[in-house]
């Protein structure tokens, strides 16, 4: 009998503590986020590409606003320039008539709500995935499966790269980046591993060639996010400032990166070992 009422007195003491508090968050001004990522992928034109510009929004708030009518351009060192027009009011630009040039210098310009904010970056090369090695017994744990995709890097130069690895499954892609630093010249590998890629699942591997500047911007936000559990697309404890710059106002900085990267892509699919 004295269980059956310290439970009830425990019940009624949590029930009486369900009270709604309302937590004042800090608000900013929304600023302008540039998600302007040109991917040439190998054995393609690259004429078809497209820069995502949206705006910060509150914590809570499930919906992303995009930024509607900002003139878009790209110029290179040729001095062709490329219009960027959006695709009804998604915020979402696109051009197709763009001209692709490894180690092309390119900068992007935004114009926006009476501000001008300007980026720029060099297309950087990669070398082909050749091939794909997969242990269904790896892990910790022994029942992980590892994927290796291996590539060739160039001799006597600085190359970074980042790694994208989707699977087919419902989870969250998985980036990585690396530098050539200790390997420069051998043959090296991304690595993913995904304890439910069973045979019959699939992965798409990519790999973008990119500068140092981008290499280290997103190295510290993976960085952030690991430490912090969440994804890179989370609150950040920091913030990570990319290489846009607003030439109007400089301290109401955008977020986001203007990076241009060769991109080598294989699609590979788990095998029953």
């Amino acid at each position: 009998m004295k269980k059956f009422i310290l439970i009830i007195l425990i019940s009624t003491f949590l029930w009486s503590c369900e009270d709604v508090i309302d937590i004042d968050l800090p608000t900013e001004t929304p600023r302008l986020v540039i998600d302007a990522s040109i991917d040439w992928y190998k054995g393609t034109s690259g004429n078809e590409q497209s820069i995502k510009i949206s705006l910060s929004a509150p914590f809570y708030d499930s919906e992303v606003p995009p930024a509607n009518n900002a003139i878009v351009t790209i110029t290179d060192t040729n001095s062709n320039t490329f219009q960027f027009i959006e695709d009804g009011d998604t915020g979402i630009y696109q051009n197709n008539t763009f001209i692709p040039e490894i180690n092309g210098a390119y900068t992007l310009t935004i114009l926006y709500d009476g501000n001008t904010y300007t980026a720029t970056e060099t297309l950087k090369s990669v070398n082909e995935i050749t091939h794909v090695e997969q242990n269904i017994e790896g892990g910790f744990t022994g029942e992980e499966t590892e994927i290796k995709a291996f590539f060739t890097d160039p001799e006597d130069e600085e190359n970074y790269y980042f790694f994208e690895f989707i699977p087919s499954l419902d989870v969250t892609p998985t980036l990585d980046t690396f530098k050539d630093e200790f390997v420069n010249g051998n043959e090296i590998f991304g690595f993913y591993v995904e304890e439910d890629l069973d045979p019959g699942e699939s992965v798409i591997i990519r790999n973008h060639g990119v500068s140092e500047r981008f290499y280290e911007f997103m190295f510290v936000l993976l960085q952030q996010s690991s430490d912090g559990g969440g994804g890179p697309f989370e609150t950040q404890p920091a913030t990570v400032r990319g290489n846009c710059i607003n030439q109007t106002n400089p301290e109401n900085f955008p977020f986001g990166y203007f990076r241009l990267s060769e991109v080598s892509e294989f699609t590979y699919t788990v095998i029953d070992e």
